[in-house]
C-alpha cells in the first residue's frame, strides 16, 4: 500500500535527511502550538499584529536548540521507548519555560498568561504524539514487504503468548520491536486476569484459544512460563498437540539469568518438558564432596556428557579442571566457553582451566598428567558409543572403550587418584552389540580392579549407568528436528522401539552425586522414568511444529514418518540391569545394582586375549573373547570391520 511504501522510503532515507524532515516538522509543531495557544486563548482564530510576529519567529530558534541538545534527533523512532517521554517532557518543559521569559520580558503587554501553559502542553502532545505514531506506522511498515504493484506481500507472524506474568510482559514488549512475530493476545491461567489487558493485549482463558487462533490467523503459540514445573508444561502441550500451530517456548531462567540467551531467545518446546520428568533438588553435600577444591580431570570432555560435567563441576569451586580430550575443537569450544563462565563469575576463587589434548589409548601421557597434576577425581566420559559406527569399526571400538578404561584405571592407580567414576550405559546390560559389550567390558575391569587387594589400594572405582540423554551427539531429538525443517521424511527405525531419556544436566548432576555415594566397585543406576516410545515422540515433534503427519488416514498432511528397520545391533528396548539385586540409596534416583564380578587374574587372560586378536584384527576371535566375558551378550549381527570388507571388494 501507499503508506507503506511511504514509510519504507523514510526508513531507507540517510541518517542526515531524516533528522532534517524531523527537524522541520519540529519548526511546524512550535509555530502551530504557538497560534493554536493564542486562538485558544482569544477564542478565534489568531492572527499576529505588529510585533508579535518577532515571537513566532523566535520560537524555533529557542525549541530546536534545546531539542537537539537533549537528543530528539539521535533516537531511532521506530525503536523509540516509553522512558522517551520522560526526555520529550523534559524538552517540552525547558523550551516552555524559556520562551515564557522571552515572552514577559519583551516589549509586547498584551499577551495573557495562560498562553505560556496551552503552550507547554500543545508542543507536549504534538513532540510526544507524532513520535509515537511514528514509532507504530514504522514498526508495522518495516516488517512488511512490499512489492512493485504497492501489495504487502510479507508481514510479521501474528503469534499468541502463553503465561501474562512478567516473562509474557517483556516476551511482548520484546516481540513488538522485533521482524518475526507479532503478539495478538496472552493466554493465562489465573481467572483474576481474565478480561484484562497488558500491552494493550486482552488476556484470556484457554477456552478462547480456538476462537483466538481462527480470528487472528495465529501461527504460533509461544510459552512463556520459564519458572513453571516440566509436569505442568507437558499437561499444557498435550493440550496444544490438537491445535494446529507451532508451539515455541522461552528459555528456562537459569539461562536467562546466566546471560547465555536473552528472553525473546524463542525456542522450539524443550522435549524435556514433553517428557514431563521434573528433576530432584541436588543434594549439595554429595555434589562438593569429591569436587569442591579437589583437583578433577574429565576424560572425553568435549564430548555431550563430558562437557556438561565439566559445566557442572565448574560451579561446584573445584582447585583445577583439567580437560582430557582427542578432538582439538572440542577441547578448545569446551576450554573456551569454561573460562568465559569463569570470567563472568562474581565471587573470587578462579578455578585453573587446564586443556590436555591426548587419546585415554595412550597411557603414558595419562599417567604423567594424573602424577605431575595431582588428580584427585575422575570422570571417565572418553567413549565410542554410536551403536552402527562401532558395530562397522569394532576394533578402534575396542581399543578406546575397554582398554582405554583400563589405562585410565591404572594411571588412576599409580597417581594415588581417590575417586574414579566411569560412565557407562543401559547398552551393557544383555548387549545386543559391539558398543554395549565393550561398556560392560569395561565395568568388569573397574569391579575387578577394585576387589583386587581393596583393603590396599586408596582408588574407590564406581561406574553409573543411563539410558539416552536428550540432545546429545547421537540422540534422535536434533535429527528429527532437522528432518522436519526440511519437510520430511522422519525416520523411525521400528514403530515399536522404545527408550529412556534424561536431559543431559541432570544426568550429570546424578553421576556426580552416584561417585560420592561409592564404597568401591559399585554399579550404580539412574532412574530414568518411564521409556518412550519412538513413533509417539516423532508424532509429537510434528504436531508442535504445526504440521500433520501424512499417512493414509491423513494424506493432507506435510511430514511423513518413514520405517527404515532396526540397526546393526539396535535393541527395541534397553535394560538397566541384568538381576535383580538392587538396592535405594539416600537419593531417590540413584539405586545401586550387584553384578557379576570377574576375578583379576582370570580377567586378566582375557584382557590379553583380546589384545592379540584385536591386534591382528580376529573378528571372530574377538567375537569369542566378549562372549566369554560379558553375561548376556547375543549379538545380532557378524563382527567385521568396514576397512576389511572394504579390501575383500578390491
Amino acid at each position: 500500500m501507499i503508506q507503506n511504501a511511504l514509510a519504507h522510503w523514510f526508513i531507507n532515507l540517510n541518517r542526515k535527511y531524516k533528522a532534517v524532515i524531523l527537524i522541520s516538522t519540529d519548526v511546524f509543531f512550535v509555530l502551530f502550538a504557538l497560534w493554536t495557544s493564542f486562538s485558544l486563548r482569544w477564542g478565534l482564530l489568531y492572527i499576529p499584529k505588529g510585533d508579535e510576529w518577532y515571537l513566532f519567529a523566535a520560537a524555533p530558534f529557542i525549541a530546536i536548540p534545546i531539542f537537539t541538545r537533549l537528543g530528539l534527533y539521535r533516537a531511532i523512532i521506530r525503536y523509540i521507548e516509553i522512558k522517551a517521554l520522560w526526555t520529550i517532557v523534559q524538552a517540552s518543559t525547558l523550551y516552555a519555560l524559556l520562551f515564557a521569559f522571552v515572552i514577559y520580558e519583551s516589549a509586547i503587554k498584551v499577551i495573557p498568561r495562560t498562553v505560556s501553559p496551552l503552550n507547554w502542553l500543545i508542543i507536549m502532545l504534538l513532540i510526544g504524539g507524532s513520535r509515537f505514531f511514528a514509532r507504530w506506522w514504522l514498526g508495522e511498515a518495516y516488517f512488511c514487504i512490499v512489492n512493485k504493484n504497492n501489495r504487502t506481500i510479507f508481514r510479521k507472524k501474528n503469534v499468541i503468548i502463553y503465561g501474562a506474568g512478567s516473562a509474557g510482559v517483556q516476551l511482548s514488549a520484546s516481540l513488538d520491536q522485533g521482524r518475526d512475530f507479532k503478539p495478538v493476545a496472552f493466554i493465562d491461567d489465573d481467572k483474576a486476569l481474565h478480561k484484562r489487558k497488558i500491552n494493550d493485549l486482552a488476556i484470556h482463558p484457554l477456552s478462547s484459544l480456538s476462537h483466538l487462533i481462527e480470528r487472528h490467523d495465529v501461527s504460533n503459540i509461544l510459552l512463556a512460563m520459564p519458572s513453571a514445573k516440566r509436569s505442568r508444561i507437558s499437561e499444557l502441550i498435550r493440550i496444544l498437540e490438537s491445535y494446529k500451530v507451532h508451539v515455541m517456548s522461552m528459555p528456562g531462567l537459569s539461562d536467562i539469568a546466566e546471560g547465555r540467551v536473552s528472553v525473546d531467545s524463542l525456542q522450539e518446546v524443550d522435549i524435556a518438558d514433553l517428557l514431563g520428568r521434573d528433576s530432584v533438588t541436588p543434594n549439595i553435600s554429595l555434589l562438593e564432596a569429591n569436587i569442591n577444591q579437589k583437583v578433577v580431570m574429565v576424560t572425553g570432555a568435549g564430548g555431550s556428557i563430558g562437557s556438561e560435567l565439566c559445566r557442572q563441576i565448574i560451579k561446584l569451586k573445584p582447585k583445577s579442571l583439567i580437560l582430557y580430550e582427542i578432538n582439538e575443537f572440542g577441547l578448545y569450544a569446551i576450554e573456551r566457553e569454561l573460562n568465559h563462565l569463569i570470567a563472568k563469575n562474581p565471587n573470587n576463587l578462579k578455578p585453573e582451566i587446564i586443556p590436555i589434548l591426548g587419546s585415554v589409548t595412550n597411557s603414558k601421557r595419562l599417567e604423567k598428567t594424573c602424577t605431575v597434576l595431582n588428580v584427585q577425581t575422575i570422570y571417565h566420559a572418553a567413549a565410542y558409543k554410536h551403536v552402527p559406527l562401532v558395530e562397522q569399526n569394532p576394533g578402534e571400538a575396542i581399543y578406546n572403550n575397554i582398554f582405554g578404561t583400563l589405562y585410565t584405571a591404572q594411571a588412576a592407580l599409580k597417581a594415588n587418584v581417590e575417586l574414579f567414576v566411569l560412565i557407562s550405559t543401559d547398552k551393557a546390560v544383555r548387549p545386543t552389540n559391539t558398543m554395549g559389550a565393550t561398556k560392560r567390558f569395561a565395568e568388569l575391569i573397574l569391579q575387578s580392579l577394585s576387589l583386587k587387594n581393596s583393603a590396599e589400594q586408596s582408588t574407590r572405582f564406581t561406574m553409573v549407568r543411563f539410558g539416552n540423554v536428550l540432545g546429545s551427539s547421537g540422540s534422535v531429538v536434533p535429527l528429527f528436528r532437522e528432518q522436519i525443517a526440511q519437510g520430511g521424511p522422519v525416520t523411525v527405525t521400528d514403530a515399536r522401539i522404545i527408550r529412556y531419556f534424561m536431559t543431559i544436566p541432570e544426568a550429570s548432576q546424578l553421576v556426580i552425586q552416584a561417585g560420592a555415594l561409592s564404597h568401591g566397585g559399585d554399579v550404580f543406576v539412574l532412574d530414568m522414568g518411564e521409556p518412550v516410545r519412538i513413533l509417539d515422540l516423532a508424532k509429537r515433534m510434528i504436531h508442535l511444529s504445526g504440521l500433520e503427519v501424512k499417512s493414509e488416514q491423513t494424506p493432507d498432511g506435510e511430514i511423513e514418518i518413514k520405517f527404515t528397520g532396526l540397526r546393526p545391533g539396535e535393541k527395541l528396548y534397553e535394560e538397566l540391569l541384568i538381576g535383580d539385586n538392587v538396592t535405594d540409596t539416600i537419593h531417590p534416583r540413584i539405586m545401586s545394582a550387584e553384578e557379576h564380578v570377574i576375578e583379576w587374574e582370570a580377567l586378566e587372560k582375557l584382557l590379553i586375549e583380546l589384545e592379540v586378536a584385536n591386534n591382528k584384527d580376529n573378528y571372530a576371535q574377538i567375537r569369542e573373547v566378549l562372549k566369554e566375558a560379558v553375561t548376556g551378550f547375543i549379538p545380532q549381527c557378524d563382527i567385521s570391520d568396514i576397512l576389511d570388507l572394504k579390501a575383500q571388494e578390491i
